[in-house]
């Protein structure tokens, strides 16, 4: 077994491990003067370092704060095409009916990712994922979605496969855009067709749908998500971007890891969610990028509920390409306090991804953490527009 003492850290500053509700999210402990004992890649102990054991290597890390690897627990990080001039066209003031109309919009995005090959798909999306390391998340979930094809469903999820070799990855299977015509039919074949063939090549750990007035209507997502966890995937939704029809409810009946987004959600959403153990995943960049009113991030855990963060990294809605930011930006749009935003972007996020041994400094826990540039840890959540994270260490090794 090889052991390694990482000394010289200023602050060791981590939440609890496993997911932290309501309260529990400020509750994060700090470390002056710390130390972190690794050993095959699984921290064995934490502590001051003048309590430290003895070690066969020593590493010093110059008298900075450590905190957790982020984990990101949302993004849409393989598309081709772009998004550029819906951007334009939408600042100008056009409606997104109208984007849509000329072709433009998510479907672009379809056709042009259904266009794709799968070493296309990897070679676009490498740099993307690089950069959200390089921001500090050493664990990324990558949902599908811009295929309604079948097979280019499943070309995606194979481009993921394939970029697991090269960083941690958890896919996700999104239902995402339904079609024009013959819903039931698509429905039905997503349950039989799409869903056994993933399950079967292990593909994704979980399938996710998007529920709203202009997608899947809770009874399409609920025969969806039941027929997911009949073959053994987890139960994941986007829903409540621009209205709370139900999907937020059906996720904490379900059981759902997580449910994601919730900009539209009110007090009976913040309620359900606050009872359950579905994880509430916010998407400030969302909020930023598209005007959007906030997720209501406060409330939600001031009514008990765990909440996470999450990019949404994706071309239409949330060109964010660092976690970092985006647990930033939870801070500041969505009134998390800096401790808060830390434990959602860490064990609350392993929670929504139905991961447990991520996303905290201690005994047991996977050692990925972050060296930051500066002695306190609160340049995290302080940083914008240059990156306060110095070195990324995945299992004890700096990547």
């Amino acid at each position: 077994m090889t052991q390694t003492l990482f000394t010289n850290i200023s602050q060791l500053v981590t939440p609890a491990p496993g997911a932290q509700r309501g309260e529990a999210m400020n509750d994060v402990r700090v470390v002056p003067d710390a130390a972190l004992l690794v050993a095959d890649g699984v921290i064995r102990w934490v502590g001051p370092r003048a309590e430290a054991p003895d070690a066969e290597t020593a590493q010093d890390l110059g008298g900075v704060a450590v905190v957790p690897g982020l984990i990101d627990p949302h993004t849409h990080a393989v598309w081709a095409g772009d998004r550029l001039a819906d951007f334009e066209a939408r600042i100008s003031g056009v409606p997104y009916e109208d984007i849509l109309a000329r072709g433009g919009g998510i479907r672009s995005s379809m056709r042009a990712t259904a266009a794709a090959s799968v070493e296309e798909l990897v070679t676009l999306a490498r740099p993307r994922l690089a950069a959200l390391r390089a921001s500090g998340a050493t664990t990324a979930e990558v949902k599908s979605g811009y295929g309604m094809d079948f097979d280019a469903e499943i070309r995606m999820l194979r481009a993921v496969r394939a970029l697991q070799a090269e960083f941690q990855l958890v896919p996700t299977l999104l239902i995402h855009v339904p079609p024009t015509g013959g819903r039931a039919e698509y429905v039905r074949a997503v349950c039989h067709d799409l869903i056994p063939a993933v399950a079967r090549e292990g593909l994704a750990a979980a399938v996710d749908v998007f529920t709203e007035r202009e997608a899947f209507t809770v009874e399409e997502t609920r025969v969806i998500l039941r027929a997911a966890q009949g073959h053994g995937l987890q139960a994941k939704l986007h829903a409540d971007q621009f209205h709370a029809i139900g999907g937020t409810e059906l996720a904490c009946e379900l059981g759902a890891l997580s449910v994601d987004h919730l900009e539209a959600s009110g007090p009976a959403q913040i309620a359900a969610l606050a009872a359950s153990d579905t994880v509430a995943t916010i998407l400030p960049g969302v909020t930023l990028h598209l005007g959007l009113p906030a997720a209501p991030g406060r409330a939600l855990i001031d009514a008990g509920a765990a909440v996470a963060v999450g990019t949404d990294l994706n071309p239409g809605s949330s060109p964010v390409f660092s976690t970092q930011l985006a647990l930033a930006f939870a801070v500041r749009l969505c009134r998390l306090t800096p401790a808060e935003a830390l434990t959602a972007c860490t064990v609350n996020a392993a929670a929504a991804l139905g991961l447990a041994d991520r996303g905290a400094l201690a005994p047991g826990q996977r050692a990925d953490f972050l060296t930051l540039r500066g002695a306190d840890w609160r340049d995290l959540p302080y940083t914008l527009g240059a990156s306060p994270v110095r070195s990324v260490y995945v299992a004890g090794r700096a990547l």
